[in-house]
């Protein structure tokens, strides 16, 4: 066997291929013995073997648990009724015997059950025990004391019942129903005792709140985990009652309500020490009842629009727990509880996260001076430099309002967290956005504050860095997050996380740009609004403003620079139509001046760097062309001049190489139009006055790109303009009822259609074949007509009848003549 390979690699390849035949061999066999196996096993065990017992529906736990739960539920029904139904026909002593006898058995009956390991039987009798000891309590009071007031023995008897459940799961431990149902009874005897002592709602609520807090002992103090479950739903239900009658009772009676919300929140915030899962939620309780107590107190005792700053500032003492004792060095792992004087993790984030949910509901309470502010001079029912705004309006708006927001800019301040420093700058922007509305200031004094506003937000913009100091790069502007473990200084646990730790890398100073470059954009809108309603102020302030955004434009950095440049054309433009507005010229006047601010973006854009920036202020230059042209439209010799303008200004931004495949034919469509507009103006109604203009170019194009590339199709280079002479000249020979149109079109489309033929170039060929087949159709169509009226009747047919039999006699070359023709065509160019 003679092979191209080595003898070395050749043995290789063939151990390989021997041992996958070893193994192919071993599959085989295996298979083999597993089919005599199912072939013969069945006869031999048939008479072998037992035959099975049936599959049971259910297992063996789950059929006792079925039957236990009905036992025990048909004997609780029968023991309603007999107690009921058949207790007023028996003697006293039959009752106390009766009583005795079948409750001591059914609670006796578990620890013998026990004793058998018969956990579930024993779990039902004894459930059945226990509703019998509330039968028994039902008896005694219908029988020997239904003179006792209801809810005082309800009360006493809930008492005693939990303490005689407690008693009987603690001896039998084995037992999980006794001690969860003395916790539930355990819930009843203070509030209904409350409540049977003739206390009103706040009686109740600390009744219920020293039940809650019982039940928090429970949690801390208890191991099995029903009895805890059952303890947190009494608390949590009791508790909230009572924390919800002292919300109530802090706006009613704060004297009634701030006591019981700060003994809640003490018990709450006990509980969230000691228990690291519940920590969170539990302090975050605890923090937002402090505050609506201490709050409440506040509003008792000053005027009524300091409430809102009293919550505030409670609010900011409770967010101030999270850096305050981080410089104690808390636990930094949540779910290790306190040991010491410095509250663990989670207890410091419950209280820092109700204090900030407070206080940003104070600063939504604030916002409405902020909005007014804003959008209040764009709300115009007359003319600009009408003075519509210049009146002084009474403010609507507590002054406490802009307070509250500067307290909230300076508790942000201290936060060095770059979303701490974003909500300050905005928050700093809005104090100043409501100021005005808020103290009720002059016309004079708001155009300058907001001017003031926006002019210091853009500086920011573009000089961010005094706001970073103490930020890094890479912190998210996210909600605070758990702090190191061990931090060096007071403010370490809020230090930016370094990049790659759970949040994506982010310049500070990008993000402090946006914030106060959107900050500076509104309230130069805003000032540009308002001062609309005097003259002088509507040429101050757009120059201000076209400065402002002229500095961002040429100081800033990346796309602030390019929105910048949009703005500083669209403020030139709002100077120019001011210019023209108080000028009092006309519609089309106005549109040549606003020409100028396209052909003045045009050089400017050709010497601006980078090319973003300068394709930014371009495009807004021809954008401002667009508007200029619907105010000249009113008067056509204007629109003309305008379109030519606007051609010319595309002709020379051409002349540049990176312009010049776009605005060579924008400027081309734009001489084209004013073309047309000048034709119309005088009246011109002949097509060809229109078409003429698009088709000459068109051609001349088309030959230059012939002459560059002789591959590219005559359709591409000479089809459209041929067809925008052509065809219209075409449908208007048809109405023409002179001839002069008819033959010079007939006589161009045949020359045309020679052309095509002699160049071999199908486009000529066969739109001057197929416009000159039309046009002598139709001058041909009346004698036509007349030659068939002359002609007897029965003749059209007979030399139809003749076409057909020589086309058929002849069908096979014609139709090798119509497929070479098709050929010849369609190698034409």
């Amino acid at each position: 066997m003679n092979t191209s390979l080595p003898p070395a690699d050749e043995l290789v390849l063939v151990d390989r291929e021997l041992a996958r035949l070893d193994a192919r061999r071993s599959q085989l066999l295996a298979r083999r013995a597993w089919l005599l196996q199912v072939l013969y096993a069945p006869a031999r065990s048939v008479a072998a073997s037992p035959p099975r017992p049936p599959v049971a529906d259910s297992t063996p736990r789950s059929a006792q648990n079925v039957l236990l739960t009905l036992g025990g539920t048909l004997l609780t029904i029968a023991a309603v009724a007999f107690t009921l139904v058949s207790w007023g026909s028996m003697g006293i002593g039959g009752r106390a015997a009766v009583l005795f006898v079948v409750t001591s058995a059914a609670l006796a009956a578990p620890v013998a059950l026990l004793r058998r390991s018969l956990v579930s039987t024993a779990e039902s009798v004894a459930a059945l025990g226990l509703v019998l000891m509330v039968l028994d309590a039902y008896a005694l009071h219908r029988v020997a004391l239904s003179e006792t007031d209801g809810l005082g023995y309800t009360a006493v008897a809930s008492a005693v019942l939990a303490g005689a459940w407690a008693a009987y799961g603690a001896a039998l431990s084995r037992l999980r129903i006794p001690l969860p149902a003395a916790v539930v009874a355990g819930q009843l005897p203070l509030p209904l005792g409350a409540l049977a002592a003739g206390g009103g709602p706040t009686a109740f609520a600390w009744a219920a709140l020293v039940t809650a807090a019982a039940d928090g002992a429970v949690v801390l103090w208890t191991r099995p985990a029903p009895v805890r479950i059952t303890a947190v739903s009494g608390a949590t239900l009791l508790g909230g009652w009572a924390l919800l009658t002292g919300g109530w009772l802090s706006f009613t009676a704060p004297w009634s309500g701030a006591p019981l919300l700060l003994a809640g929140a003490a018990v709450t915030l006990y509980v969230a020490w000691r228990t690291p899962a519940l920590a969170v939620a539990a302090s975050a309780v605890a923090g937002l009842a402090a505050v609506t107590a201490l709050g409440g107190l506040l509003r008792a005792a000053v005027p009524a629009e300091w409430t809102v700053p009293g919550y505030v500032l409670c609010a900011l003492v409770l967010a101030s727990v999270w850096p305050l004792t981080a410089r104690s060095g808390a636990p930094a792992d949540g779910m290790t509880p306190g040991t010491g004087a410095v509250p663990p993790r989670g207890v410091r984030l419950g209280l820092a996260s109700a204090g900030a949910g407070v206080a940003a509901l104070g600063v939504v309470w604030a916002l409405p001076p902020v909005a007014a502010g804003l959008l209040g001079p764009m709300a115009r029912t007359t003319d600009v430099w009408s003075g519509e705004h210049t009146a002084r309006a009474l403010s609507s708006y507590p002054a406490t309002a802009v307070l509250v927001v500067a307290v909230a800019v300076a508790a942000l301040a201290a936060v060095p967290r770059l979303w701490a420093r974003c909500g300050a700058l905005a928050l700093a922007w809005a104090l100043l956005t409501a100021l005005p509305v808020s103290l009720g200031l002059p016309y004079a004094a708001t155009l300058v504050l907001q001017l003031l506003t926006a002019a210091p937000a853009l500086w920011i913009a573009v000089r961010p860095a005094p706001l970073t100091r103490g930020l890094r790069a890479g912190a998210a502007p996210a909600a605070p997050s758990a702090p190191p473990a061990g931090p060096a200084t007071p403010w370490a646990s809020w230090a930016p996380k370094p990049p790659g730790q759970g949040s994506a890398a982010v310049e500070p100073g990008t993000v402090l740009g946006w914030c106060a470059y959107a900050g500076g954009l509104a309230s130069a809108v805003s000032a540009l609004a308002l001062a609309l309603d005097v003259r002088g102020a509507t040429f101050a302030v757009l120059a201000v403003v076209l400065g402002l955004l002229t500095g961002v434009a040429v100081l800033g950095t990346g796309a602030r620079r390019v929105v910048s440049a949009c703005g500083t054309v669209l403020a030139a433009t709002g100077l120019v139509c001011a210019a023209a507005a108080a000028g009092g010229f006309e519609d089309h006047w106005t549109a040549l001046a606003l020409l100028l601010v396209s052909a003045a973006t045009a050089a400017v854009g050709a010497r601006t760097r980078p090319r973003a920036v300068a394709l930014a202020t371009e495009i807004t230059g021809a954008a401002v062309a667009l508007p200029a042209f619907g105010l000249a439209a009113s008067r056509p010799a204007f629109l003309a001049l305008a379109l030519a303008l606007g051609g010319v200004i595309a002709a020379a931004t051409a002349v540049r190489p990176e312009r010049r495949r776009f605005a060579s034919w924008t400027a081309a469509v734009l001489f084209l139009l004013a073309t047309w507009v000048r034709l119309a103006g005088w009246e011109v109604t002949t097509p060809e006055a229109y078409t003429l203009p698009v088709t000459v170019p068109a051609l001349v194009v088309g030959f230059l790109r012939r002459r560059r590339d002789a591959e590219a199709s005559s359709w591409t280079a000479y089809g459209p303009g041929l067809a925008v002479t052509l065809l219209p000249s075409l449908l208007a020979a048809w109405t023409d009822p002179e001839w002069v149109r008819p033959l010079v079109l007939g006589v161009t489309a045949l020359a045309v259609t020679l052309l095509g033929a002699r160049s071999r170039l199908q486009a000529l060929l066969v739109l001057g074949g197929a416009v000159l087949a039309l046009d002598g159709l139709h001058e041909l169509a009346p004698y036509v007509v007349q030659v068939v009226g002359a002609l007897p009747r029965w003749l059209p047919p007979a030399l139809a009848g003749l076409l057909l039999l020589a086309v058929g006699a002849t069908y096979e070359q014609r139709l090798r003549d119509a497929r070479r023709l098709r050929d010849r065509v369609a190698r034409m160019r």
